[in-house]
This record gives C-alpha cells, sequence and structure tokens, in this order.
C-alpha cells in the first residue's frame, strides 16, 4: 500500500476498491464517483477535522430520530433536492406520461382500501374544506386503463399528518381506490393546507445552516400502480396555495399543479378538482432506463 499523502489520498483509497471481496460493476462505479466527489468537496471547503467530528455527530442525531413514523435521512435528502433530483433521473418524462415527483417521509404503507367516491377524511375541522376529486387514468395512447390502483394522503387543515398527530385516528385523510373498466375514479378528502416539514430536529438544524425555510404549498400525494406500467409516486399541488413558488423540497413542477373550483352541487362538497394521469408501460420505461 502507498505511503498517504494529500496528492495522493483520492487515488489510494479507490485502488483499494474490490481488494478483499467482490465488487460488481455498479458498486465501483457509484463508489468510485463518491469517493472522488467527497474528497475534491473536503479539498474545496478546505473542511477541518472539526467540522468533519461535527458532520459525524449530526448524522448520529440523524439516525436516533428515525422511526416508522419519521424517516429523517428523507427530510435531509428533500431539503437538498437530492430526492427529486434522483427521481428526475429515475423517472425522465419522455412523453405523454405524468410527471413524478418526491414520495417524502410520511408515506404508510396499506392504507384503507375505499369505494368510489368515497371519504378519506375520519375527523373534522372548524376551518376543513371539503374536495371532490376526480380523473381518469390513461397510458401514453389515451386508451383507459381499469384496475389501477390509487394510494393518497395528505396533511390535515392543521397542517398535521395523522401519524405526527396524537388527536387525528389512524390512517386519517389516506385511503386506496381502484378505477372503474373506464379508467375513473372519483374520491373525497379534504383542501390541503401549506405546512412547515419537522425542523425541531436535525432537519431543522440543516435548514437554519442553509438560511432557508421549511414550508411546502398545500398538496395531495398520490401513488398511482398497475401492473404492467411504471409506478408512479406523484403530488397534485393546489394552484392557489402560499409557497407554490417557493417550496421548500423543490418539488413543485408546473403540470402537477391543480385548479380547485367552487364544489358543484351534486357532490355535496366546498371545492371540486378535475385531474387526470397518465402511465407508461413498463417495457417501455425499462427500455429508456437501458440506453
Amino acid at each position: 500500500m502507498s505511503k498517504v499523502t494529500i496528492d495522493n489520498v483520492t487515488d489510494v483509497v479507490i485502488a483499494s476498491l474490490g481488494q478483499n471481496g467482490d465488487v460488481n460493476d455498479r458498486q465501483r462505479e457509484i463508489m468510485t464517483a463518491l469517493i472522488r466527489h467527497l474528497h475534491g468537496f473536503c479539498k474545496d471547503v478546505k473542511l477541518t477535522h472539526g467540522e468533519f467530528i461535527d458532520a459525524c455527530m449530526f448524522l448520529a442525531r440523524a439516525g436516533a430520530v428515525c422511526s416508522d413514523k419519521r424517516q429523517e435521512f428523507i427530510l435531509l435528502g428533500d431539503i437538498l433536492g437530492v430526492e427529486v433530483l434522483c427521481d428526475m433521473l429515475t423517472n425522465p418524462v419522455t412523453g405523454t406520461e405524468s410527471e413524478s415527483t418526491v414520495l417524502g417521509p410520511f408515506y404508510r404503507e396499506n392504507p384503507p382500501v375505499l369505494p368510489h367516491g368515497a371519504s378519506t377524511a375520519q375527523k373534522h375541522f372548524d376551518n376543513e374544506e371539503t374536495v371532490y376529486m376526480e380523473g381518469y387514468v390513461k397510458d401514453t395512447s389515451g386508451k383507459p386503463l381499469a384496475g389501477v390502483t390509487l394510494d393518497i394522503w395528505e396533511d390535515a387543515p392543521n397542517g398535521l399528518y395523522e401519524n405526527h398527530d396524537h388527536d387525528q385516528p389512524d390512517y386519517n385523510l389516506r385511503g386506496r381506490f381502484e378505477t372503474d373498466e373506464n379508467g375513473y375514479f372519483a374520491l373525497r378528502a379534504l383542501r390541503p393546507v401549506p405546512y412547515p416539514i419537522p425542523a425541531d430536529e436535525t432537519a431543522g438544524e440543516l435548514l437554519r445552516f442553509m438560511g432557508h425555510h421549511p414550508n411546502r404549498p398545500g398538496h395531495l400525494h398520490f401513488i398511482v400502480s398497475k401492473d404492467g406500467f411504471r409506478t408512479l409516486v406523484s403530488q397534485v399541488y393546489d394552484s392557489s396555495s402560499a409557497w407554490l413558488d417557493n417550496d421548500s423540497v423543490f418539488a413543485v413542477k408546473d403540470s402537477l399543479v391543480g385548479d380547485f373550483q367552487k364544489g358543484k352541487p351534486e357532490h355535496g362538497t366546498d371545492l371540486y378538482l378535475r385531474f387526470d394521469f397518465t402511465l407508461k408501460a413498463e417495457a417501455a420505461a425499462k427500455a429508456l432506463a437501458a440506453e
């Protein structure tokens, strides 16, 4: 092994890859780039040893915060714009398919399965606005897709998701719906409100270090899935919401902004939202990824 100097340490570490265990091509590609960029960053900012220790302790605190109700590392990645970047790299839009965006840290698996037009709200709030949402899911040729699963979740009018609010029922404002033979879906929910992402722990430390704010515009989360098609993880934003042009996690895209209109009498809700989704066939998505 070469004696380590400031000039050769990066190459020495990269040369160690695979010396004592199998490393596949993708692992080598990732680790080589990570080492070069990380060492380059340290040199660019002349990172001190004290700052390195501070960073290690920061990551340790972030790990201690993580639980089944809070994924602090996803929050940190969101604040740095890493999740939205990885999503765009993974799911490039090449045609008429719907755009994706970040999953975020508040998703819960296995939400209640609900019938057409049912409400996800199990608790009511004094300042709530009810919403009837409907739309169609189609493929990129315009063909309606039956049997598509749509998971939806959102914050309550108090700005909290139910898994961060002991006063909300379990799985409040969460549901799973399915399209009919015409690709149609319908549901009732509450108008999502802007809210601050949790900033009481390391996410807040990072925001303050960046001089950034924690606020997100009001939005509905969706996971839209069907066998044979690329799963769509996305959000629908309220066009009149605060912070729409200054999202703390940089996840807003023009195509994901919806217009919450005055409700229709036949729906019995305060507001109405029409929003459609388009899914890309899995074979086409895999072919693009292989290029």
